[in-house]
């Protein structure tokens, strides 16, 4: 990058890397989110696991089953125990991608998981503890979203302990020929 923006971000997530808190990452589709969550993960976690779950699109059941896993017979066809993304993600990150998209009932879990450090795998009343970093960004504006009730404020205040804003490329026009010589 050229970009004294850019280049602020970057200083700001060497300086956070090693944080335990969460990271919430806005800007527009198409900015790099994801690549600044790598990026501050790769910088604070170095040779742990990065798992990255797209939000968008998953009811309240897919959410809890892809992130907190469950336990046999917890829903007609399952025959075994399955561990969620969260117990992959020991040590590492777990990056959700479109939070904005989250339904009520997976907020209130996702807002377990960061105050707590626990969650409950389907079908189980035993809580589980992680320690993976979470990270997670959205295109949407989430005032917007919590001024109209469709997004937690307590979560939000919870995910944004860190907070990085990615500029679109046309208020970094200075990164245009660094990115086109790339």
């Amino acid at each position: 990058t050229a970009s004294k923006k850019m280049s602020a971000i970057f200083k700001y997530i060497e300086a956070i890397s090693h944080s335990s808190q969460s990271v919430l990452i806005t800007g527009e589709t198409g900015v790099g989110k994801e690549l600044v969550a790598r990026a501050l993960h790769f910088c604070g976690r170095p040779g742990k696991e990065f798992v990255a779950v797209n939000a968008a699109g998953l009811d309240d059941t897919m959410f809890s089953d892809t992130l907190f896993g469950h336990k046999k017979g917890a829903f007609t066809g399952a025959e075994g125990r399955r561990d969620g993304l969260i117990a992959r993600a020991a040590g590492g990150t777990v990056f959700l991608d479109e939070i904005g998209d989250l339904t009520p009932q997976s907020q209130v879990k996702l807002l377990r998981l960061i105050q707590e450090n626990e969650y409950y795998p389907l079908g189980s009343d035993i809580p589980q503890k992680t320690d993976a970093h979470i990270i997670v960004a959205t295109n949407q504006d989430l005032d917007l979203l919590m001024n109209t009730n469709k997004f937690r404020k307590d979560l939000y205040f919870r995910l944004s302990a860190h907070h990085i804003h990615i500029p679109p490329l046309r208020e970094r026009r200075e990164d245009i020929p660094v990115l086109l010589d790339h």
